[in-house]
């Protein structure tokens, strides 16, 4: 019975300090990040930009946040069956590594010490991601897929939509 007592007011001493060490105010934590309506007008202004000319959307654009989730993609009218994974893994690779996803492709190449993080999920080592920055934070990013001239151009055309909320960046 002793023992019993002995170890009942060891372990509520242990909890009590436990408790101490907790900060009384809990502070609410406040970040960026890319809303739905800047993903909207980075999507009409990259299909304005970067659709070939005629009636049909022609790229496939995804736009994440700055937890690498979707907030908004859309699928080309002539879209093959991968473009739309394609969009999303490229703006999530240039969420996570915080560059153009064109840039990591090239950084991670071969025999880089880098190469491992290709196997990661989501990743994508084709250029068409961007990420949305607000100075060095990455509040969210976009991937496309589809625009004439290859991943080069996928890479032009998700600047483009980035530029256009350029002044909600800064």
């Amino acid at each position: 019975m002793l023992t019993s007592t002995i170890f009942s007011r060891f372990f509520a001493t242990i909890f009590v300090l436990f408790l101490s060490a907790i900060p009384a105010h809990a502070q609410l934590l406040m970040q960026p990040n890319v809303s739905v309506s800047q993903a909207r007008l980075i999507i009409d202004t990259i299909i304005t930009e970067c659709s070939r000319p005629g009636d049909l959307v022609t790229v496939t654009i995804a736009v994440v946040d700055r937890s690498g989730q979707p907030v908004m993609q859309v699928r080309a009218d002539t879209a093959s069956l991968h473009n739309w994974e394609l969009a999303y893994r490229k703006a999530y690779t240039a969420r996570t590594f915080r560059r153009n996803s064109i840039d990591w492709r090239d950084l991670t190449a071969g025999d880089s010490e880098l190469s491992g993080q290709r196997a990661l999920n989501h990743v994508v080592p084709l250029g068409g991601g961007a990420p949305i920055m607000v100075g060095d934070i990455a509040v969210g990013a976009v991937g496309v897929s589809g625009a004439g001239g290859g991943q080069a151009a996928d890479t032009t055309c998700a600047e483009l939509g980035i530029a256009a909320i350029a002044g909600d960046l800064e």
